[in-house]
């Protein structure tokens, strides 16, 4: 292994096109991003094929930047590191395929990257002395998981969401109070603005399912539902809905499935370190519960800066040392998968 190490990242698991150059792992030499957001705003949710074809159009324009600004020439790359699952599967195997063309071409290895594995090592870059063992929750837009990192590949389910995912259900939530796409962030403010205003996040009673036997498992399927029939009754009685103290009351909610989780496991599994990870990591809600809760079980909480919490490739091209170091590498015949756990071993990887 090279004393210095350079590598080339990409992600574009779902409607984010992202390239970054690393190196060492944790040093961020470059990282490039195009949103599509504005693209998909109008259909209230990411469309899988136009996610695709807009990889396809700028993944090329988007790597030589990212080489431009990190300052180095392609002969400089020591290997290519690619989000190949889970994810949307045309939107995957854009960049799939490109960091193929791309290690084939240099002649150097490819490491293929567990996305919900990259959303934990966002902390690594954001916290330069974190290390395994920790508890991590990873709550995004497609997943929801309570995992036990016993070491930088080798990671444990222990809970996880049965039905939609947290960010799902954020979404979901503000389509139907007709905030827009991406929900989260505009559910967030208005959450935050009303009870800045003295608003009140209980005047709405939402569900808190359990899962008999499975503490640690979460569902959300039950809330979002109630927040859809709480805005359809208001619309067919014709009253006026209280949208901020609901969209309050609903992000109270998900921190209440979310942080009581967290800390069980963290006791049960013997863990003072707590690692969150995700998109929903960025929701002020959650974030301020967590630290008050790790507060007062004298835990130690990392959570990523906000620019780290979404999808990014930086933190794949951080896992991808890690995996590298690892032994992990993938050869030309390497797929893409719309569905795989995070310790589901990867047969012909290793």
């Amino acid at each position: 292994m090279h004393s210095v190490m350079i590598i080339f990242s990409i992600e574009t698991s779902c409607d984010e096109s992202a390239v970054a150059v690393m190196h060492d792992g944790r040093e961020v030499l470059s990282s490039e991003l195009f949103s599509q957001a504005d693209m998909h705003a109008m259909y209230g949710g990411v469309v899988p094929e136009i996610a695709s074809r807009n990889h396809a159009a700028v993944i090329g324009r988007l790597s030589e930047l990212a080489l431009k600004n990190a300052g180095i020439s392609k002969s400089d790359i020591d290997a290519v590191a690619v989000t190949f699952a889970p994810g949307l599967i045309g939107a995957l195997l854009v960049g799939v395929n490109y960091a193929k063309g791309l290690a084939l071409a240099l002649d150097v290895p490819l490491i293929p990257v567990h996305h919900i594995r990259g959303h934990i090592a966002a902390n690594y870059i954001a916290f330069p002395d974190l290390e395994p063992p920790f508890l991590c929750l990873i709550v995004s837009g497609g997943n929801s998981l309570i995992t036990d990192v016993r070491g930088y590949t080798d990671i444990k389910i222990i809970g996880r969401s049965r039905d939609d995912a947290a960010g799902e259900c954020f979404d979901k939530a503000a389509r139907v109070l007709g905030l827009g796409y991406p929900g989260g962030p505009v559910l967030d403010k208005l959450a935050q603005d009303n009870l800045a205003q003295g608003g009140d996040d209980s005047c709405f009673e939402l569900p808190h399912p359990v899962i008999e036997g499975f503490p640690y498992d979460m569902s959300f399927s039950g809330l979002k539902t109630a927040v859809v029939n709480i805005v359809h009754n208001a619309e067919q009685k014709g009253k006026v809905l209280d949208a901020a103290s609901l969209a309050a009351s609903f992000s109270r909610t998900v921190s209440e499935i979310l942080v009581p989780r967290v800390m069980a496991a963290a006791v049960e599994f013997g863990h003072d370190k707590i690692v969150i990870a995700g998109g929903v990591a960025a929701n002020s809600r959650i974030r301020a519960d967590f630290e008050k809760a790790a507060e007062e079980n004298g835990c130690k909480l990392f959570i990523p800066p906000l620019g780290l919490c979404g999808d990014n490739a930086a933190m794949i091209g951080c896992q991808g040392y890690y995996e590298y170091r690892a032994g992990v590498r993938a050869g030309m015949d390497l797929d893409a998968y719309a569905t795989m756990d995070v310790d589901e071993d990867w047969i012909g990887l290793r």
